[in-house]
């Protein structure tokens, strides 16, 4: 493996992790809070320890995808362990566990959060954590080969460990160009949700923090009860919006917007497949508010919409205590949790692609047992999907549920409720955030024991670079060969 540009690649992402701290920092400064020594301490140890790794000389000759996946996990490990630092230095989060949490799930973008009062942290703090959505939300590694050409070596396969999805494919021929023109659509998005929720009565900072969170599908708030706080359906529409948005891939945004290509949302299948989940769960959601609780039409339209569209694209924002609800409702948005965003997306879970390759595959197995001669491909769209895929989907589907299982046993054992486990494991694998019972979107995490925290912490992990990425490092093949 070459060590190197391992090391190498994690202190140029320091570096730019740095360097992101800057806005918080000048925030500080603005409003003369007390975090500006956290700030400026925490600015300058990532800074250190990065120039430090990016003297590590290169040997481009020694490359394979190793180097891939190793940098994409302690890429995210490194961003969440320095990250953390100016919660610890000013305070906000004393405990290390609570804010490798708060950070992990930050980077992440889960926005499962352990702070009880959000509204009582300086504003510094709260820029810096929804920031962490924002880099996360697209991959600050990706981030780091758009802007630095000396990382072209390792571009290609940085880019395979990180993108999520079932397949790869590029945009554009050079990687560094494909993420540079992923980043402007990014950043494009980013600004017009700023200037709509400006519009629609928020202020510029409450504008910027929520479209942090809407953009990377992350839900931090920097109120206590979300989206829920401002009662206004003109900014729940725009976040809906942009949430449905954020929750495609991103490369059918490229081709529609900058290649011209119009009809390429309706010629794709998982786009198709999404926006009926969407639609459907809505209607069932709304339908059993309606019927089970009493709720007007109109308003339980507005509640299951928002709900769904947050849950269904991971990002985890709410309007109501759906642990509340009906259990039919509860149900819909757990099992959501599990389908998650499109491939190619900044949401999290199995993906929709995942899950419609799932459902042909086991249609064919059943169409195989009527005609066992008959050779049946597996189909989306007009195209083909190679044996190879449908056997890496089956096998990701095993491993999510083999994690799944395995940690939510893990938290029983610590004595938690089988509810709150479960929905504790949908919610950070997934990387949505909030879930039911005692991390319900009414509370937070900050009860759990700090063994579940880290073991969470690392649910979101995997969730985020999508269980190969991780799970590969386990392997002692992968350090022998």
């Amino acid at each position: 493996m070459n060590r190197n540009l391992v090391l190498r690649t994690l202190g140029l992402v320091l570096l730019c992790e740095s360097l992101a701290m800057l806005p918080s920092l000048l925030i500080a400064i603005y409003l003369k809070e007390n975090t500006v020594p956290a700030f400026l301490i925490a600015f300058f140890v990532g800074a250190a320890v990065g120039l430090v790794l990016v003297r590590f000389p290169v040997d481009p000759n020694q490359l394979s995808y190793k180097e891939g996946f190793v940098i994409a996990t302690f890429g995210w490990l490194t961003l969440a362990i320095f990250g953390s630092l100016p919660f610890v230095l000013s305070g906000a989060l004393s405990h290390p566990a609570d804010a490798f949490f708060e950070t992990m799930s930050g980077f992440t973008t889960t926005g499962a959060s352990v702070l009880a009062d959000v509204e009582i942290l300086p504003r510094s703090i709260l820029l810096w954590r929804s920031f962490t959505h924002w880099l996360g939300g697209m991959g600050v590694i990706v981030l780091t080969v758009a802007l630095i050409p000396s990382l072209r070596v390792a571009g290609l396969q940085l880019f395979r460990a990180e993108v999520p999805g079932p397949t790869k494919s590029k945009v554009l021929p050079r990687v560094a160009i494909t993420s540079r023109e992923l980043y402007r659509i990014y950043l494009m998005i980013t600004i017009a949700e700023v200037v709509l929720l400006k519009i629609a009565g928020l202020s510029w900072f409450d504008s910027v923090v929520h479209t942090f969170g809407t953009v990377a599908t992350g839900g931090f708030s920097n109120k206590n009860l979300s989206v829920g706080a401002y009662e206004n359906a003109v900014i729940e529409l725009i976040i809906v919006f942009f949430m449905i948005i954020c929750g495609m891939n991103f490369a059918l945004h490229y081709r529609a917007f900058r290649a011209g290509e119009g009809r390429a949302y309706w010629k794709d299948p998982e786009f198709k497949f999404y926006l009926g989940v969407i639609v459907f769960s809505t209607l069932l959601v709304a339908l059993n508010l309606w019927r089970a609780e009493g709720y007007e039409i109109e308003r339980a339209l507005r509640f299951a919409l928002f709900q769904v569209s947050s849950i269904v694209t991971t990002t985890g924002f709410a309007t109501a205590d759906f642990n509340q609800w009906p259990v039919f409702s509860q149900m819909i948005l757990l099992l959501l949790m599990f389908i998650g965003g499109c491939a190619g997306s900044t949401g999290g879970a199995i993906k929709h692609i995942r899950v419609l390759i799932l459902i042909k595959s086991a249609s064919r197995q059943l169409t195989r047992l009527l005609h066992p001669q008959a050779v049946i491909p597996v189909r989306l769209g007009s195209h083909t999907v190679s044996e190879e895929v449908v056997g890496t989907v089956q096998a990701f589907f095993f491993y999510y549920l083999l994690i799944f299982l395995g940690v939510v046993i893990f938290l029983t054992a610590l004595g938690l409720d089988l509810v709150s486990a479960l929905s504790a494991v949908a919610a950070t694998l997934g990387n949505v955030g909030p879930g039911l019972g005692l991390v319900g979107p009414a509370s937070n995490y900050a009860s759990l024991p700090v063994a579940a925290k880290v073991v969470l912490s690392m649910c979101m992990l995997i969730g985020r670079l999508e269980v190969y990425s991780v799970m590969v490092l386990l392997s002692t093949r992968f350090w022998k060969t």
